[in-house]
């Protein structure tokens, strides 16, 4: 049984995936409440399917990219769990995830794009060919330096359709196709780690000079 979510985007996704098929799946209703919301989610996808951690024999988590703080709290979680359950932990690029769907699912028969809200204005973006194999990026950049005609899925064209025009599903990440991704290996598996592609905002303050 692979247990799969993704906190790189302001949503958490959950899921389980028995080997053939996905047999529950959970998205939070509330955005960029990752820490609050991914364990009461993991616990409803197993409940529902009727599973123990114990019925668990690998992990699969959402690399990003993706904010700082979302992505530590998923990694983190993998990470552990994996560890306590010694069972494998697999790694994927968010935009990888998008893309199988979008082909998959038949949303795009030709080149295209993924981009995802990056804040400040700005989109982590990747190319792919049409069978869904990713080309160039991930890359993080505003709108008007990446805009294209060519179909893009992810938030990017709700976000900003006068860069990306011809936006097609889908728009959120799903824990369900990650997990169809890695067991069917339609992506590039990864280790655990998280693919930031700039510093997080938070950054630790200049050491207090000692009071003399």
């Amino acid at each position: 049984m692979l247990l799969a979510f993704d906190t790189a985007t302001a949503l958490v996704t959950v899921a389980l995936h028995d080997g053939d098929r996905v047999v529950a799946e959970r998205s939070s209703d509330r955005p960029m409440k990752h820490g609050e919301q991914l364990a009461p989610l993991i616990e409803e996808v197993m409940s529902a399917a009727g599973v123990v951690r114990q019925d668990l024999t690998a992990l699969a988590v959402g690399v990003g990219p993706g904010p700082f703080t979302g992505l530590r709290v998923g990694l983190v979680t993998a990470r552990t769990l994996g560890f306590v359950l010694a069972v494998p932990v697999y790694g994927v690029c968010t935009l990888d995830v998008l893309a199988v769907e979008a082909v998959e699912t038949g949303a795009v028969d030709e080149p295209f794009m993924v981009a995802t809200d990056a804040r400040r204005k700005e989109v982590y973006v990747a190319s792919y060919d049409a069978a869904g194999t990713r080309i160039a990026g991930p890359a993080v950049s505003r709108p008007a330096e990446v805009a294209t005609s060519v179909p893009v899925t992810g938030a990017g064209p709700a976000l900003y359709p006068e860069a990306f025009p011809q936006g097609v599903g889908p728009e959120k990440p799903s824990a369900g196709w990650l997990a169809h991704t890695v067991t069917h290996e339609r992506a590039e598996l990864l280790d655990p780690e998280p693919l930031y592609l700039r510093r997080p905002d938070a950054v630790a303050g200049a050491p207090r000079k000692p009071v003399s």
